[in-house]
């Protein structure tokens, strides 16, 4: 525990107990959008073995994009969000929305893309524990709830919180704007916004929870942990990103 590991993420998960680990949070290879020292990964035999170590009610959270082909997305992110569902998760999309356009491309065809999938996975009909974050202005705050509820059949019926006051800040909802880590010098090529990471933990786990993340890459989940009182296990195959990772989490420990 607490431990990242310098192995193939697949062989490694392996050796996990079954039901051992309560939420995954993670962000493969995106087709050919970044070098990662050219190693690639059996997506289908690492989303088998995310099922099989993930505790019934846990969570994978997988963060991931397409590249454009031939004038169009692959859909890679799409397929394997289908996969996922297939083998017995639950999905929902949440999207990561950036303030600005970071990804390269021609826009003098398209829209500048600012946004990444965030598939929300779950061992079961819901998750096992579920903490929402609830730091969105409320633009009636103070005054008394009258919505409503559309039915199935076309008619309305009163919001359960009918009649209550709106509290400052309401529910999160699942778009989530965070701003990419900036000046990137870590070596790493695409690394993860601590924030997005650290949300996702405080949503879909609690303290003293395991944390998984197969593809460590720079250590940005591992250090989330420290910070929220989790566990965590970690799985880099590139020697070079799995001592960057370690020597992050020691710095990082240092300054506490």
């Amino acid at each position: 525990m607490n431990t990242i590991y310098n192995e193939d993420c697949l062989e490694g998960m392996r050796k996990l107990p079954s039901g051992s680990v309560d939420l995954t949070v993670t962000s493969p290879p995106y087709d050919n959008l970044r070098d990662y020292n050219g190693y690639s990964f059996d997506f289908e035999g690492v989303a088998q073995e995310l099922f099989r170590v993930t505790k019934d009610g846990g969570v994978v959270v997988w963060i991931v994009n397409d590249a454009t082909k031939n004038g169009g997305e692959s859909l890679t992110s799409f397929k394997q969000a289908i996969f996922f569902k297939e083998i017995g998760f639950a999905v929902e999309t949440m999207i990561w929305e950036k303030p600005t356009f970071t990804a390269t491309g021609a826009l003098r065809y398209r829209y500048g893309q600012v946004f990444e999938y965030m598939f929300v996975m779950v061992k079961g009909k819901r998750p096992r524990v579920f903490n929402p974050i609830k730091d969105r202005p409320n633009k009636y705050h103070g005054t008394k709830n009258h919505g409503t509820i559309r039915q199935a059949d076309g008619s309305t019926a009163p919001m359960p919180t009918r009649g209550k006051e709106i509290p400052k800040f309401g529910q999160r909802f699942n778009v989530w704007r965070i701003t990419p880590k900036k000046n990137n010098r870590t070596g790493h090529p695409a690394v993860f916004p601590e924030q997005l990471v650290r949300d996702h933990i405080i949503s879909w786990s609690t303290e003293g929870d395991t944390v998984l993340d197969p593809l460590m890459g720079s250590g940005t989940t591992a250090i989330a942990c420290i910070n929220t009182d989790r566990q965590y296990i970690g799985f880099e195959l590139d020697a070079d990103y799995y001592k960057l990772a370690n020597e992050r989490i020691a710095k990082h420990k240092e300054g506490e």
